[in-house]
C-alpha cells in the first residue's frame, strides 16, 4: 500500500519537474519560419494590392512590420493527496493524483505606416541607375529590367504611362534592349565600378573586345548605334540623366518607384464592366510588345496563385504558373529595398520571451 503510495508521489514530482524544461529553443525553428514566410506573403499582397489600386487612381498605401514580440509561457500543477488508515478503519486507504497544465501563446505584433517626408521622397526620386545595371549583373534578364525600370537610354525612349498618358516605346529602344539581352548571354556586356578622384566611384558599362564571336561584336556595335554612342567605345560612365550626355557616358532616365508602380498596373486586367464604367484607367497594349507581367481578374478567388488580393468585390492575382509576373512582382520589393523609402531606420525586431 504504501509503496504504491510512494511510487505515486515520485511520479508526481517528476511531472513537476518537466515543466522547469525550457520551451524557448523548441519555438525558433517554427516560429523563425512561419514568421518571415508571413512577413514575405504579406508583402507581395501589399504590393500586388497597390499596383491594382494605382490602375483605379486609389491611394497606394503601405503598412510596415516594425516588430513582433511572441511571448510564451507553460504553467504546469501537480496535486496529491493520500489517506492512511488502520487495518480496522471502515473507510480503507485512499490516495489521488492530479494534473494540469496551461500553454499560452500572446503574439504581439507592431504595424506602422510608411508616411511621412522620408517615405514620400524615396518613392517619387529616380532609382540610382547603378542598382539597375547591378541586378542586370547579378542575373535578371537586361529586357525584362530595362522594360520595367527604365523612361529612356540615351535619350531613346521605352513604353511609357506616365501621366495617364500611353506612349509606345521607340523601335530602337526594343531592339536595343533585345540586343542586350543576347550579348549579356553571351558574356558580351558586363559592369564594374572604378574609382574617380573627382566623381567618386563610378558605374561603368562595359563592351567586351576580346574573347567574342564575331555575332556578339556585331551585336554590340549595332546597340551603340541604336542608342548614339561612339562606334569604337568600349565603356561608358552611367549617369542619371534625361538628355543625351557626353559620348563617354551613358545617360539613363530611371523611374522613381511610383513609376514602376504603375508601369505594372498597366497590364492589370481590368473587368470589362469596369472599364466601361470609367472607374479604371484604360487599357493600353502595344502591338508586339514585351508583357512584363500579366494580373489577372475575376470574381472567384484563384485556387493557385502567387499572390491573391480582393478589391472592388473582384480578386485580382498573379498566377503561380506565371514566371514572368512572378519575376516582376518579386523585382518591385527588392526595388522598394533599394529605394531610400523607410521611415524607420530600425529593422523589424523579433523577441520572442518564454517562461
Amino acid at each position: 500500500m504504501y509503496k504504491a503510495l510512494r511510487l505515486r508521489l515520485i511520479a508526481a514530482a517528476c511531472l513537476s519537474l518537466s515543466g522547469c524544461a525550457h520551451i524557448g529553443p523548441a519555438t525558433v525553428p517554427v516560429d523563425r519560419f512561419d514568421y518571415s514566410t508571413a512577413i514575405a506573403d504579406s508583402w507581395k499582397q501589399q504590393t500586388l494590392l497597390n499596383v491594382v489600386k494605382l490602375r483605379y487612381m486609389d491611394l497606394p498605401v503601405f503598412v510596415d512590420v516594425s516588430s513582433i514580440v511572441a511571448g510564451y509561457s507553460l504553467q504546469t500543477g501537480v496535486s496529491v493527496l493520500g489517506v492512511g488508515s488502520s487495518a480496522r478503519a471502515v473507510q480503507g486507504n485512499y490516495g489521488s493524483l492530479g494534473a494540469q497544465g496551461i500553454y499560452t501563446d500572446r503574439p504581439t505584433i507592431t504595424y506602422v505606416p510608411m508616411t511621412g517626408e522620408k517615405f514620400l521622397r524615396g518613392l517619387v526620386t529616380p532609382i540610382d541607375p547603378r542598382n539597375i545595371f547591378f541586378m542586370m549583373q547579378s542575373g535578371y534578364p537586361a529586357d525584362f529590367l530595362l522594360d520595367l525600370t527604365v523612361e529612356a537610354l540615351n535619350g531613346v525612349r521605352n513604353r511609357s504611362v506616365a501621366g495617364s498618358v500611353a506612349r509606345p516605346a521607340d523601335p530602337a529602344f526594343t531592339r536595343a534592349v533585345q540586343l542586350l539581352r543576347e550579348l549579356q548571354a553571351d558574356g558580351g556586356v558586363g559592369m564594374r565600378v572604378e574609382e574617380d578622384k573627382a566623381r567618386g566611384d563610378t558605374a561603368v558599362l562595359f563592351f567586351r573586345r576580346d574573347d567574342v564571336t564575331s555575332e556578339s561584336a556585331a551585336k554590340a556595335d549595332e546597340i551603340r548605334r541604336l542608342l548614339g554612342l561612339p562606334p569604337d567605345g568600349q565603356k561608358f560612365t552611367l549617369l542619371y540623366s534625361p538628355m543625351r550626355g557626353a559620348p563617354h557616358e551613358l545617360a539613363v532616365t530611371s523611374r522613381s518607384m511610383l513609376q514602376i508602380l504603375q508601369a505594372f498596373a498597366s497590364y492589370v486586367d481590368v473587368p470589362p464592366e469596369q472599364l466601361a464604367a470609367g472607374v479604371a484607367a484604360p487599357a493600353f497594349e502595344q502591338s508586339g510588345a514585351r508583357v512584363i507581367g500579366r494580373i489577372h481578374s475575376g470574381k472567384e478567388k484563384p485556387r493557385d496563385a502567387y499572390a491573391a488580393v480582393q478589391y472592388r468585390d473582384h480578386w485580382f492575382w498573379v498566377d503561380a504558373s506565371d514566371w514572368a509576373a512572378k519575376r516582376a512582382l518579386t523585382a518591385v520589393i527588392f526595388f522598394f529595398t533599394l529605394a531610400d523609402t523607410g521611415g524607420n531606420d530600425k529593422l523589424p525586431l523579433v523577441t520572442i520571451p518564454a517562461q
